[in-house]
């Protein structure tokens, strides 16, 4: 056990693991730290004498506390105010040049995970993301091994028929961010339109807490001149926006006197952003600040 052998608790020691578990289960930073608090309640009162493998141990309580959030999450979701989005988190740059990773973590893919079922996404992810064999996922979720494979299946084709396709390599990237900073700086609203795919979306997330389009905004001139206006609001005229690795990925946080107050994911296909995510809901950007703990490269 190596947690023991180096003296480290072995709590500790996967943390790292157990909130990556946690947060791409539920897609939410307070509540994977909920869970994970729960966890370490279940860890240090549990007679270690009887637990051989502490880190599959730990895995299996934090898969199972995040399934119980998230069926009850379910019903708390349907009465959201607007479109309910992701949180986002600021990540290491280094998980950007890991492409698995950065797409399992990815917002497009967390809200891909949002159309399994609390099991399915289990499942999912435990076998897909953290390469668990069907038989410990079995023993994990207390299901029969053909079952699991069943549901790893259907979860599978499920995710792969939705998931985006992307052809945007780091450097595109980094050049239409840069576009996008400057176009939105000027308040260019031709150099705005110029970098929106035709087939342009947009979603954002205020939760009623912030003024927020409570629709989806679809096509190129809606999208640019909703955000532009959003922008020309006189309270936010002292903001100021910069890039930075968002869920794996380059992305743009929004600062108003030092403090974050948004942050935009977005897809890029032939060179354009063609889905645009902006979360601004002030109770969901605490994944945002550098100090988060899960900027170094590791388990995440």
């Amino acid at each position: 056990m190596i947690g023991m052998a180096t003296g480290q608790d072995p709590y500790l020691e996967h943390r790292r693991l157990l909130f990556a578990t946690a947060y791409r289960m539920l897609g939410s930073v307070a509540d994977a730290e909920d869970v994970l608090q729960d966890a370490w309640l279940s860890w240090s009162t549990a007679d270690r004498s009887t637990i051989r493998h502490p880190k599959a141990y730990l895995v299996r309580t934090v898969t199972n506390l995040s399934l119980n959030r998230l069926t009850s999450a379910r019903a708390t979701r349907e009465t959201y105010v607007g479109p309910w989005l992701p949180e986002p988190l600021l990540t290491s740059p280094d998980i950007a040049t890991e492409a698995e990773l950065a797409d399992s973590v990815s917002t497009a893919m967390l809200v891909v995970l949002e159309t399994l079922s609390p099991v399915e996404r289990a499942v999912f992810l435990l076998r897909e993301v953290f390469g668990y064999s069907h038989a410990e996922i079995a023993e994990a979720l207390d299901r029969p091994e053909a079952t699991v494979r069943q549901i790893a299946h259907r979860a599978r084709a499920h995710v792969q028929a939705r998931r985006p396709r992307y052809d945007a390599d780091a450097a595109q990237r980094q050049q239409v961010t840069d576009q996008f900073l400057q176009a939105c700086a000027g308040g260019d609203l031709n150099a705005v339109m110029e970098l929106l795919a035709p087939e342009v979306t947009s979603w954002a997330d205020g939760g009623g807490k912030v003024t927020a389009a409570r629709r989806p905004l679809h096509g190129v001139e809606n999208v640019a001149r909703w955000m532009l206006g959003f922008m020309a609001k006189p309270e936010l005229a002292a903001m100021t926006m910069e890039s930075a690795v968002v869920n794996g990925e380059l992305g743009i946080l929004a600062k108003l006197d030092g403090q974050i107050i948004g942050a935009l994911t977005y897809d890029i296909t032939d060179g354009r952003m063609h889905t645009l995510r902006f979360q601004v809901n002030p109770d969901k950007l605490s994944g945002l600040t550098p100090d988060n703990g899960l900027t170094r490269p590791g388990e995440f």
